[in-house]
């Protein structure tokens, strides 16, 4: 482990306790496989909380068939300098690996904060009554599907289209509900004539871990500086609220170059593992 030892630790007690407010843990082992009880993404597999043996591709194997027998994508996540042998074990199993670096927010790190912006377009938090949590719940729907940091081809017609797909009322009331019992925070970059998120973010808490997770801008909207203002936005709503740990995953390096503009640094290698394409 790294010289940023404490700090991992307490992101993978972060990862284990996050999926337990909607999921059921089922133990293989060395390993860990959160199964989603209701509506929402699925989860993943990990490695159990303060697991530090050896784990094999037989591991692997036998939760990647519980997944299959329910459903589920065949999918780990875990964090390389607290699990080194597990990337071993999961390519022996038949499994490809992604690298995403991981970045903290420092406690000296200072926040770029501009809630009102020249360019026709607030940066705010979104509460759970707020008209613009549809299209924020949609946009990084958009974002992902055409991915990169190059100006795309969605933009506010594409977005519209799309809420009645990803922009649902129970959508809407599932996140409104983790925002008021203070598991989730949402923030967007708002259009200010459409009333449009053209970017969007949240984070999740537990006690005082806060991950920033979702970050997308319509691909039309690149290039301006959104996912940055909203990030920041995320960060300082965090820090107001007693958070201590502010992290994210990036998508590569040079995205993770882009976070730094704000402050964060690396402190480590988030990695996923699911079948090859």
């Amino acid at each position: 482990m790294t010289s940023h030892h404490a700090t991992l630790d307490r992101l993978e007690r972060f990862y284990d306790a996050v999926p337990r407010h909607g999921a059921r843990a089922e133990e293989f082992g060395p390993l860990t496989l959160f199964v989603r009880e209701g509506e929402g993404w699925p989860f993943y597999a990990r490695p159990a909380l303060g697991q530090d043996g050896p784990v094999d591709p037989g591991d692997v194997d036998r939760v990647r068939g519980r997944q299959r027998a329910l459903g589920l994508p065949e999918s780990f996540e875990w964090v390389a300098e607290t699990s080194p042998g597990l990337r071993s074990a999961v390519e022996r199993s038949g499994l490809a690996v992604r690298e995403h670096p991981l970045l903290v927010l420092p406690h000296t790190a200072l926040l770029p904060i501009v809630r009102h912006r020249p360019d026709g377009v607030t940066i705010r938090m979104v509460a759970p009554a707020d008209p613009t949590l549809a299209s924020a719940l949609t946009v990084p729907h958009l974002a992902f599907a055409e991915p990169g940091t190059r100006v795309g081809v969605a933009g506010p017609a594409e977005l519209t289209a799309a809420l009645p797909q990803y922009g649902t009322d129970k959508a809407v009331r599932i996140v409104a509900e983790r925002i008021r019992a203070g598991r989730t925070a949402l923030a967007a970059a708002v259009d200010d004539d459409s009333g449009l998120a053209l970017c969007a973010g949240q984070r999740h808490v537990v006690n005082d871990v806060s991950e920033i997770v979702g970050v997308g801008t319509l691909p039309t909207a690149r290039r301006r500086g959104l996912a940055l203002a909203v990030t920041a936005a995320l960060a300082s709503d965090a820090r107001t609220r007693g958070v201590r740990a502010i992290f994210l995953s990036a998508g590569d390096a040079d995205v993770a170059r882009l976070y730094g503009q704000i402050g964060f640094i690396r402190v480590g290698t988030a990695l996923i593992a699911e079948p090859p394409t």
